[in-house]
């Protein structure tokens, strides 16, 4: 679902050339912003902490972090507007989609608009697990412990793939329930579980790999295409990718999977301004964050790879343009994009005005006309079932 690296122009190379503080003098900014993350020392959040100093320093302007322990507590403070931009993951397609949580009669399709996403060196999206498990390999992991987020989709659908990768689901293996990501670490040290979703870089992998039990992450081998065929029928849009970097991660690099992350996103109503001056601010000051927290160097305008299936927001694509970045032929995915929320957000519409208040008999009714709002509309439909 993500395009080949976008092709960066002869207009990006002359914004990189020219003085940067002459133009971040046009950087405006409210005083105030606010972006949401997982909890305080995960990567999502300290990438966020080391924006927010450089935007302090810079321009002045106080970039308040709220940490979220799962995928609705990330994404709730953007639908009640008291946060511009969340540091998301996939939930941002999940909550596009309205499926898992987000197909919830609370929630249904939001109107998500991507910003600017990190694609860093060496991380890798990794079932970690307590090296005291036993589970060399993701055929392991049968029968072993592993922990389920609840309200994070993005999280359970990670772990879920690498089930799928190993020919198993989650029937076989026990499953944890735990509130929050945070709480689910705690969940490894204290022998309460054996295995979670995590990226490799995360600072909260420091507190596993001190703690009596270890740390490690199976690989997820290249060669195997069986194998990376189921896992891409849950989530197509992870890659292949080498790890080098995470406490744990064998010196010469393994093999394992990724994903953009985070994902900066946000609202369709958030001011085209506001967005623009982020962007800009994110790209031009690159160099004073990139190295502030592991995973920062994912940020740069050089590293992005445009989405195919979510859509962009006004201001991001004004920049993008501006700069020479915005991909030949990107516009008509950004149509394409945004006629898929529009079918999503009308289908959803029609159907909760006589839809059945039974939980699961709710679920089943919107999953089918999903799927017929999105066939008649010659959109692929992607998630049939959850």
């Amino acid at each position: 679902m993500i395009s080949r690296r976008a092709v960066i122009g002869t207009g990006l190379c002359l914004a990189l050339a020219a003085p940067i503080a002459a133009q971040a003098k046009d950087i405006k900014l409210p005083g105030t912003l606010v972006w949401t993350a997982y909890d305080v020392g995960s990567s999502g959040y300290a990438q966020a902490v080391g924006v927010g100093s450089v935007l302090k320093n810079k321009i002045g302007t106080n970039l308040r972090v709220l940490p979220g322990k799962n995928d609705v507590s990330r994404l709730a403070p953007l639908r009640e507007n008291t946060a511009q931009f969340t540091a998301t993951g996939s939930d941002s397609i999940y909550a596009q989609e309205a499926v898992f949580t987000f197909g919830e009669k609370e929630w249904g399709p939001q109107p998500i608009r991507l910003v600017l996403l990190n694609y860093s060196d060496g991380a890798a999206v990794a079932l970690a697990t307590a090296a005291d498990a036993g589970i060399k390999t993701l055929q392991d992991v049968k029968g072993k412990r592993v922990a389920w987020i609840r309200g994070a989709p993005a999280l359970n659908q990670a772990v879920t793939c690498m089930l799928a990768f190993a020919g198993l689901t989650w029937n076989d293996v026990k499953k944890v329930e735990f509130g929050g990501h945070g709480p689910a670490v705690e969940g490894i040290i204290n022998n309460e579980v054996d295995a979670f979703n995590n990226a490799t870089f995360s600072a909260l992998n420091q507190k596993i790999a001190a703690s009596p039990r270890g740390i490690f992450y199976p690989t997820v081998p290249h060669n195997d295409e069986a194998g990376w065929k189921r896992l891409k029928d849950v989530v197509p849009w992870y890659e292949k990718a080498i790890a080098t970097e995470g406490i744990g991660i064998k010196k010469e690099g393994q093999e394992m999977a990724n994903v953009a992350y985070p994902v900066l996103a946000t609202m369709d109503r958030t001011a085209e301004d506001t967005v623009y001056n982020m962007i800009k601010a994110m790209h031009l000051y690159y160099d004073e964050y990139k190295a502030s927290a592991p995973g920062g160097n994912g940020w740069d305008m050089k590293r992005q790879k445009f989405s195919q299936f979510v859509p962009y927001h006004p201001g991001a694509v004004k920049y993008y343009k501006e700069i020479g970045a915005w991909p030949a032929g990107q516009d008509a995915v950004q149509q394409r994009t945004l006629a898929r929320q529009k079918a999503l957000i009308d289908a959803w519409a029609a159907y909760v005005k006589s839809a059945p208040s039974d939980k699961e008999a709710f679920k089943q009714g919107w999953v089918k006309a999903r799927a017929e709002a999105l066939k008649a509309k010659s959109q692929s439909v992607v998630f049939d079932t959850w």
